[in-house]
């Protein structure tokens, strides 16, 4: 079964899905060095804004295959992607409802 790290306040709604198929431990608030420590036994991250998924990271998750972020692929660096064969993916339009909904507001 893959294992997959959670960070930043993912839905329960969301991880209550993957854990359908998939190990999934939530960790939120992980300092960098914490990530970086904590990434080599994981296959998949998930992360928002507030986890930076730099060369270090990418380098100590030597199991990494997989990282998705909701909106914006600018916190994980493209250029270190293509050597390592993992791949990232986002949902450009996952925060459409809110937005609209902060907009009304």
């Amino acid at each position: 079964m893959m294992k997959v790290l959670a960070t930043d306040g993912v839905s329960e709604e969301g991880i209550a899905c993957l854990r359908t198929c998939a190990q999934v431990d939530v960790k939120p608030a992980l300092k960098p060095e914490e990530l970086i420590a904590t990434i080599g036994d994981y296959e998949a991250l998930i992360v928002r804004s507030a986890s930076l998924v730099t060369a270090q990271v990418i380098e100590a998750g030597k199991k990494l295959m997989l990282s998705a972020a909701p909106a914006s692929v600018s916190i994980i660096l493209m250029s270190m992607l293509h050597p390592t064969g993992y791949h990232r993916g986002q949902r450009p339009t996952g925060n459409t409802i809110s937005a609209a909904e902060h907009t009304i507001g």
